[in-house]
């Protein structure tokens, strides 16, 4: 925890004097304004750690209060620091081709006209972002297999992910999820991790009249409900979040594999977040689960993070995850690619598994979406020569 708040004290507080020095530089030099800046700029470096203060003192409404100017700003500044980074760039290539080759600086490269120009855009990136977080989109994925007999006909499992149901995120915008996941009857529901976040409050966990766990538990599907954990779920208490879990109808796959009748078997392991945090791993292996799977029923595998082993790889047919949110706000998806190659979308493994990364149906931390629209997937499974729909 102390590298982790160390970590985020040094990154975010770097942003934030980035972009004071910026802001005081083009607009206010020596101006009386500047202090109200700074101190903003405090305010909001430390807002998502009072936040998490406030979430465990059981003081809500504060934690409220606090988070949705210290989130949406969380995501302005990202976008206004990389517009500004960007321009920066310019900047210098321009200042160091009149050093070398004495070429004139355009006068739209000065300090104000950026600074304004980044402002402007993430003023105006931010409002689409936070607007386009709430447009569901629905992703259709169409797997065929010889290892589901013709009786079975056509299977439709669909996935949510990394909804983080928690302060930002309320009845509103999981009803605009459970409205695409109902127009879809599936025939099975999954959730990849991440379903909750931050502290559940008593209530949340244990009341079976609890309005979000309520509104998930009333979708109706034959073939069940299953989720796996993501590390958000150890981060908001594990006993918690499995109990809002499964309270929301879910049958929680930890290191699991369930057989169902139409031949296929779901499997689910843990993430690794839980070994970190002290959480003994369930047993068996992710390995050792997969290879249990008899090799003639079709393998779904459930798994938060999406990471394939070299020994898992070929083992499962169908790999569902989610985790990476594509970055959520871009150009962060271009370092989200850094840990995590596979892209979202669905992709062919080397030993031709399948794997779907989901963009996730929710937003973590900063309640917007800019060039990563979240997303509810439909996965139709068909059996040889049955016919798509």
């Amino acid at each position: 925890m102390s590298l982790f708040l160390i970590t985020f004290l040094s990154l975010y507080g770097g942003m934030h004097a980035y972009a004071f020095l910026r802001l005081r530089g083009a607009f206010l030099p020596n101006h009386p304004l500047t202090l109200v800046l700074a101190a903003w700029m405090i305010l909001m470096t430390a807002a998502p750690m009072l936040v998490r203060l406030a979430e465990g003192a059981g003081l809500e409404r504060s934690a409220l209060f606090l988070a949705w100017p210290g989130y949406t700003w969380m995501g302005a500044l990202f976008i206004f620091v990389a517009t500004l980074l960007a321009c920066d760039a310019l900047r210098l290539l321009a200042w160091l081709s009149n050093r070398l080759w004495g070429t004139a600086t355009p006068g739209f490269l000065t300090a104000t006209v950026t600074c304004t120009v980044a402002l402007v855009f993430a003023f105006l990136a931010s409002a689409y972002a936070f607007y386009d977080a709430r447009r569901i989109r629905t992703d259709h994925v169409t797997v065929t297999t010889a290892k589901l007999p013709p009786s079975a006909g056509r299977v439709r499992i669909v996935q949510i992910s990394d909804v983080h149901i928690g302060l930002l995120f309320r009845e509103s915008r999981l009803n605009g999820i459970l409205t695409a996941v109902r127009d879809a009857r599936p025939d099975i529901l999954v959730s990849t991790g991440d379903l909750v976040d931050g502290r559940l409050s008593r209530e949340d966990v244990m009341s079976h009249q609890n309005r979000l766990a309520t509104m998930l538990a009333s979708i109706e599907t034959p073939g069940g409900k299953y989720a796996v954990t993501g590390n958000h779920e150890f981060y908001a208490g594990l006993d918690q979040a499995l109990a809002f879990t499964r309270t929301a109808g879910f049958t929680v796959l930890r290191n699991q594999a369930v057989p169902l009748p139409n031949g296929i078997t779901i499997g689910g392991v843990d993430d690794p977040a839980g070994r970190r945090m002290g959480v003994p791993a369930p047993s068996p292996s992710e390995q050792a689960l997969l290879r249990s799977v008899p090799r003639d029923r079709f393998c779904l595998l459930l798994k938060h993070r999406p990471d394939i082993p070299v020994a898992s790889d070929g083992l499962f047919d169908l790999q569902l995850s989610g985790h990476v949110h594509k970055g959520q706000i871009f150009p962060f998806n271009l370092l989200v690619r850094i840990q995590y190659p596979i892209p979202c979308g669905t992709t062919t493994t080397a030993r031709n598994s399948l794997i779907h990364v989901s963009r996730g149906s929710g937003t973590w931390g900063p309640p917007l979406r800019l060039l990563a629209p979240p997303e509810v997937t439909i996965i139709d499974i068909i059996p040889q020569g049955e016919q798509k729909p």
